[in-house]
């Protein structure tokens, strides 16, 4: 089991799998930083691409943890 801060604040998740961490992180995101997904609105391809990237940088950040 992992334990990971959020990409933007000091919040921590916890999950066996990447994709468990990120369910998790889910709710707070959703609440805490709706701010940050409404700035990255755009054309689907656009937001696809962001998402992707997101998606990408955190799930290197997952699997480099200890």
């Amino acid at each position: 089991m992992k334990t990971m801060k959020c990409d933007l604040c000091e919040v921590t998740a916890e999950g066996e799998t990447f994709e468990e961490w990120m369910e998790a992180l889910k709710p707070h995101y959703k609440e805490a930083h709706s701010d940050v997904m409404k700035a990255h609105e755009g054309t689907p391809e656009e937001m696809k691409a962001h998402m992707g990237k997101w998606m990408a940088d955190n799930k290197t950040r997952f699997d480099a943890a200890a």
